[in-house]
């Protein structure tokens, strides 16, 4: 006799009722297998995130504005002085260049330009340190604040430097005897360098050493379908 002939069971198949559909994307054992990263409430793209970073540029604003006394200071004592002399013509006074082909006023804009970038960097490089991280509002305060530090510096020096009425400065030293002219910046551009360097370095370094953003698919994971099987 030979055994009777029966199909084999079919395979176990869950019910309808207790079949579980995968997580959706972002959550833990969804389809990405990785969990949803939680923003930082503090740095967001709106509301106390936002008022915490325009509260941070006005502090930077400030700061960097501030630092336009000590740029004023030293491009006071560091510039080179243009030497003038005094001379009296048919009874009046006159003044003018005692090298004439000095380059001592080409001086005086470099080390103000020179000094201004080197600000501008170590401004940059400080906001970078506080805030390890980019951001418009802080490269606009960088940007603003800077700008406002070197009319600062150029106006602090001028008012340090020599006076204005050279006249009287000729008629104080005599006829013929050299002095100091006016501290001026004839290039009105150099109040742009501290800007400029503060935005080149700080996106420098938000580019070299900043924050990354995470990997969507987990440690290079490769994405997954909604059953697990990898997508091609």
């Amino acid at each position: 006799m030979t055994a009777p002939l029966t199909p084999p069971p079919p395979p176990h198949e869950p019910s309808p009722q207790g079949a579980a559909w995968p997580p959706p994307p972002g959550e833990p054992g969804g389809p990405l297998g990785v969990a949803a990263v939680p923003q930082d409430a503090a740095y967001g793209q709106d509301g106390p995130g936002m008022k915490t970073e325009l509260r941070e540029a006005a502090v930077v604003t400030v700061a960097v504005a501030v630092a336009g006394v000590l740029l004023g200071v030293l491009w006071k004592y560091l510039a080179p002085s243009v030497p003038l002399v005094g001379d009296v013509v048919n009874g009046g006074w006159v003044v003018y260049l005692k090298d004439t082909e000095g380059e001592q006023a080409i001086g005086v804009d470099g080390t103000f330009t020179l000094l201004a970038l080197v600000f501008g960097a170590v401004s940059a490089a400080v906001v970078f340190a506080w805030r390890r991280r980019g951001g418009v509002p802080l490269v606009v305060a960088l940007m603003a604040g800077g700008l406002l530090g070197s009319v600062l510096a150029w106006r602090l020096g001028v008012w340090l430097g020599p006076g204005s009425d050279v006249i009287a400065q000729a008629k104080a030293a005599g006829k013929g005897v050299t002095f100091s002219a006016p501290l001026k910046l004839g290039a009105r551009g150099a109040l742009l360098a501290w800007s400029f360097a503060a935005l080149l370095v700080h996106l420098g370094l938000t580019a070299l050493f900043g924050p990354r953003d995470p990997d969507p698919y987990g440690q290079g994971q490769a994405p997954k379908d909604a059953y697990g099987a990898p997508l091609a």
